[in-house]
């Protein structure tokens, strides 16, 4: 295996009930950085909330690429509620955000809010037929905790008419410091993370979301079917997704060589087992026959 530098396609959308985006989302694979923020505070104070966060965690990396992905953002939270005493924006504007830190291998997750990520690992990629969806953040909200305190089922909560009451936000008046939740992880082979506004996943599945992955053979048009699909269901909201590519990546030789092997059971080890085995049991048909 090798590690190459990370690949990502994203996207933002007004959504179709509103004439103005309070999302924001960030880009720096030069540091290995992405970050989804979804602002709140209505027109003119979302904005102004949602890029503060993105400028703000992003000059600390690119300032810093060893700082802490926790600390910046919780400097972000300070930023918005100086910016708001200084008149920039509006008292009571805030922002959820979800972001993800690559290094080598290794990558780590980082949210306050209801901005989500997802680790989407294929069966085998180009197959296109299956795959696993993990939900790596929790919804820092009102409903998640019912769901915790066993009040209501994780499916009730889908449809829940107060899902949207978040615990906590960047900008927060009653909080000094947020409380930024973390995970880690190892990138493995093909995987994918997805980033999200709640403009996504207020309006598909879970199920949706690994169907449409599943069905991908880029992260390009997995983006553009994630969005095409959250505004036929209605497009509420601002939308904003991105995706971000493992980059472990199969040697150069096997890269080249599986394009060579029939795909038979969709597992590629498998595969080219019996390729091999096929074409052994040839060679000694033919050496069979000239002896």
């Amino acid at each position: 295996m090798i590690v190459s530098p990370l690949e990502y396609s994203a996207t933002t959308h007004p959504g179709l009930s509103r004439d103005n985006n309070e999302d924001t989302y960030l880009c720096l694979p030069e540091v290995g950085l992405w970050l989804v923020a979804d602002g709140m505070g209505g027109h003119e104070a979302g904005e102004v909330a949602s890029a503060i966060v993105r400028d703000t965690v992003a000059q600390k990396i690119k300032t810093n690429p060893q700082a802490e992905l926790a600390n910046s953002i919780q400097d972000a939270h300070k930023a918005i509620l100086h910016s708001a005493a200084e008149g920039i924006g509006a008292i009571g504007m805030g922002s959820t955000v979800v972001a993800v830190q690559s290094r080598d291998k290794y990558f780590q997750i980082a949210w306050v809010g209801d901005s989500r990520a997802y680790l989407w690992t294929p069966n085998y990629k180009g197959t296109g037929k299956s795959g696993s969806l993990e939900r790596l953040s929790t919804d820092h909200s009102y409903v998640q905790m019912l769901v915790e305190k066993g009040v209501i089922s994780p499916d009730e909560a889908d449809a829940h008419p107060e899902k949207n009451i978040i615990t906590q936000c960047l900008g927060m008046q009653e909080l000094a410091d947020v409380s930024v939740d973390l995970v880690q992880g190892q990138w493995q082979t093909d995987q994918w993370i997805l980033l999200c506004s709640d403009g996504l996943t207020d309006e598909i599945s879970d199920q949706t979301i690994a169907q449409i992955l599943s069905l991908s053979d880029n992260s390009l048009t997995a983006v553009d079917q994630l969005l095409h699909a959250a505004l036929t269901n209605g497009g509420h909201d601002n939308i904003t997704l991105q995706i971000i590519e493992s980059p472990v990546k199969p040697h150069p030789f096997w890269s080249s060589a599986k394009q060579w092997i029939p795909h038979i059971t969709g597992r590629p080890l498998v595969d080219a087992g019996i390729f091999a085995a096929t074409i052994l049991i040839l060679i000694l048909s033919i050496v069979n026959f000239i002896l």
